[in-house]
């Protein structure tokens, strides 16, 4: 039945199946929907990485106002955020923003140049790593 309301209706897509929910999800599950489909994930398998069942990762977007410690933790490492992010906490800067550093203002010129000079400019900068004791990049 779904699909054939899919096929028939062009503004009806297969993400929209089911009820619209009622009320407004509360501000953590909106952040938690919006960096999952930020990264083009499906509920099933952002649930997957998580290790919850698919009804659990909807009850977090659409109702849990008070998500466990636990599920912030996995949720915060699987998006690579910190569990402040995901709840919606603004994260104050580490350090005042300043003009750019001399090896950042360098970065950007390199980044600027033909990839045939930048790949000649990472092995000079490979090869001082590497004679400095350091890894270089891959």
């Amino acid at each position: 039945m779904t699909e054939s309301i899919i096929n028939s209706d062009p503004g009806y897509t297969a993400d929209m199946a089911g009820r619209p929910p009622i009320n407004e999800a509360p501000p953590f599950g909106r952040s938690l929907a919006a960096l999952r489909k930020a990264r083009g994930w499906t509920q099933p398998q952002l649930a997957d990485m998580l290790g919850i069942s698919v009804n659990t990762l909807v009850y977090y977007e659409r109702k849990a106002t008070n998500p466990s410690g636990e599920f912030l933790g996995k949720a915060a490492k699987v998006f690579n955020v910190t569990t402040d992010e995901l709840l919606g906490h603004s994260v104050k800067p580490t350090r005042k923003p300043g003009p750019p550093s001399q090896l950042e203002e360098r970065l950007m010129a390199v980044r600027k140049l033909p990839r045939n000079k930048q790949k000649v400019v990472l092995q000079l900068l490979d090869s001082f790593l590497q004679t400095n004791g350091q890894k270089a990049g891959a």
